[in-house]
């Protein structure tokens, strides 16, 4: 049950191109946001979507299968864990971040996904 305790996996259409990016140690990054939606209907029997966004990062080799396949529109699945940290913006307001570092990635939107 160890490997069940911060487990993380999404199906969703991506909101934008992957940002790559190189650390200083010269290690690639990838980072993406991620739309998942829930569609259900209200006490009037109306039908209501929320859509909740997911920010995701990608590391090593999932960030080049990022830069080079994954574009504004596709749907893909992850699977990965909740990382949250935290920072000090220009202002000086300490600002809070929960992510999720992807450790697998699965296209599934195919051609038609492209937006």
């Amino acid at each position: 049950m160890n490997a069940l305790r911060n487990k993380v996996q999404l199906i969703g259409h991506l909101g934008a191109n992957p940002e790559i990016k190189n650390t200083e140690s010269g290690k690639k990054m990838a980072v993406f946001n991620m739309a998942t939606s829930e569609t259900y209907r209200n006490n009037n029997g109306e039908k209501i979507t929320e859509t909740t966004w997911h920010h995701l990062v990608a590391w090593g080799k999932l960030a080049d299968i990022a830069e080079k396949y994954l574009i504004k529109g596709k749907e893909i699945a992850i699977e990965g864990k909740l990382i949250s940290r935290n920072y000090t913006d220009k202002a000086g307001v300490k600002k809070y971040i929960t992510e999720v570092q992807v450790n697998e990635l699965l296209l599934i939107g195919g051609e038609k996904a492209n937006a």
